[in-house]
């Protein structure tokens, strides 16, 4: 018989899952109006002309068009012409 009790499972199962973020869209892709461009965490490209940003930091569009990015200041921002 044993007289150390058995320890607990140090590698179980995980329960978190990918969030799948990044960019959707790259620049000259089109895109239509609500089309999610970028999924992210904070504020690593800013939005721009015909684009906005959700209330989770997702980046989409207002109007339809073509996906640019630019670089303005040290910051990258998104914009639909």
């Amino acid at each position: 018989m044993a007289h150390i009790k058995a320890g607990g499972v140090t590698r179980g199962p995980k329960n978190n899952f990918a969030k799948r973020r990044g960019v959707k869209l790259y620049a000259g892709q089109k895109v239509k109006p609500g089309g999610i461009i970028v999924r992210q965490k904070g504020t690593k490209v800013h939005p721009g002309e015909n684009v906005k940003m959700g209330k989770d930091f997702t980046i989409f569009a207002v109007k339809e068009g073509i996906v640019e990015f630019a670089d303005k200041h040290s910051a990258k921002f998104v914009n639909v012409i």
